[in-house]
C-alpha cells in the first residue's frame, strides 16, 4: 500500500507534509486519522487508524505476565499519539516523539508496505549505509525461513 522513499522538511511548529502519493491513498480508502508512535531503528511508525487495529490486537495479545511484552507494550502504546492531516497534507509530530526519533528539520518518510516511517535524514542515510550490503543475504535468510 505505502511505498518509496520521499525528502521532507518539519516546520518550525513541529509539522511535516505527508507525501501527495500516500494522501492519494488516504483519499482512495477514506483514511482520516493516523496514528504515530515510537517506532523500532528510532524512527517512527505511523499506521491508518485500521492497521493500528490491527496491530493494537497484536500487542495486547501479548501475555502481560511476561515481562518483555509488558516493557514493551508500555512504551508503544504510550508514545502513540491520533493525529490528522490538516488542509495543506501536514501532520503535528509531538516533541517526545520528535526527541525519540531526533528528528530536526530534514526528514525522510518512506514507505513501508502497511505503515509510514518518518525517520532524521541523517539516521535514514546511516541505517541505508549500514545495510545496504546485507540485501542478499536478508533475502535468502527470510526466503528459507
Amino acid at each position: 500500500m505505502f511505498y518509496g522513499e520521499h525528502k521532507h522538511v518539519i516546520d518550525n511548529k513541529g509539522r511535516v507534509m505527508i507525501p501527495a502519493r500516500f494522501r492519494e491513498i488516504f483519499r482512495e480508502r477514506y483514511v482520516e486519522k493516523f496514528f504515530v508512535t515510537r517506532g523500532l531503528d528510532q524512527c517512527l511508525f505511523v499506521f491508518t487508524e485500521e492497521q493500528w487495529k490491527a496491530e493494537e490486537k497484536k500487542f495486547r495479545d501479548m501475555p502481560y505476565t511476561k515481562t518483555e511484552a509488558r516493557t514493551f507494550n508500555r512504551l508503544l502504546f504510550s508514545s502513540a499519539c491520533e493525529v490528522v492531516c490538516d488542509k495543506q497534507g501536514r501532520i503535528l509530530i509531538p516533541d517526545y516523539l520528535k526527541s525519540y526519533a531526533v528528528l530536526q528539520s530534514e526528514t525522510i518518510i518512506i514507505g513501508v508496505s502497511n505503515r509510514i516511517e518518518i525517520w532524521a535524514k541523517e539516521k535514514w542515510t546511516e541505517y541505508c549505509e549500514l545495510n545496504k550490503n546485507r540485501y542478499e543475504e536478508l533475502a535468502e535468510k527470510l526466503a528459507s525461513e
